[in-house]
């Protein structure tokens, strides 16, 4: 009875907003790719270390032993940087479009103030939850919320310029009462461009 309640109230989303869920899921596998590869790439010097140590090692089933565990502890190694980079870059894309998506359904409008606000509070927040003294988290805190702001507004506010010129198209097929194929935001600004690169 409460779950139908809780999806008849669904409002409608927004122009420009992004799907939580979907967003959430790319900032994982980004997260993940990411971690994977920056310990893939650490380990090249450890792996250097263990081929020092097969050329000084004349017993083969020694050598195989070594390979063996060198190989087995580059793939802990490569495994745990992927599933800790996806889990933090996971956490910050769900909360940065969580908090963007709260703020314009309670503001009623999607603007860049609303990506500024996401950006500064989830800056914050991983300030923080950063390891260090009190002292060392407030200070982060604040510097998280000015480079969150600071960054997050020229994004915004271009993001908020494209999807405007991507719906520019629909408007006008609606408006002129066009009939026949309906084009995406994204087609209708593709054909604008082509039409704008033949003049």
């Amino acid at each position: 009875m409460l779950t139908s309640v809780f999806l008849n109230q669904r409002t409608e989303r927004l122009a420009g907003t992004v799907n939580w869920g979907t967003a959430t899921v790319i900032g994982v596998f980004a997260g993940m790719l990411y971690g994977g590869s920056k310990e893939a790439a650490a380990s090249v010097s450890k792996d250097a270390e263990v081929m020092l140590k097969l050329g000084s090692t004349p017993d083969k089933r020694e050598q195989y032993r070594l390979m063996r565990d060198a190989m087995e502890k580059r793939f802990i190694r490569v495994t745990r940087g992927s599933i800790v980079g996806g889990i933090r870059l996971g956490m910050f894309t769900a909360g940065f479009y969580g908090l963007q998506n709260l703020l314009a359904e309670k503001r009623g409008v999607h603007d860049v103030f609303n990506v500024v606000g996401a950006g500064s509070a989830t800056a914050a927040a991983f300030g923080l939850i950063m390891p260090g003294s009190l002292q060392w988290r407030a200070r982060n805190v604040v510097l998280g919320s000015v480079l969150g702001a600071a960054i997050c507004f020229p994004l915004g506010w271009i993001h908020l310029k494209l999807v405007e010129k991507a719906n520019e198209g629909n408007m006008a097929a609606k408006s002129s009462g066009e009939i026949g194929e309906a084009k995406s935001g994204l087609g209708a600004a593709i054909d604008r461009l082509e039409e704008n690169l033949n003049k």
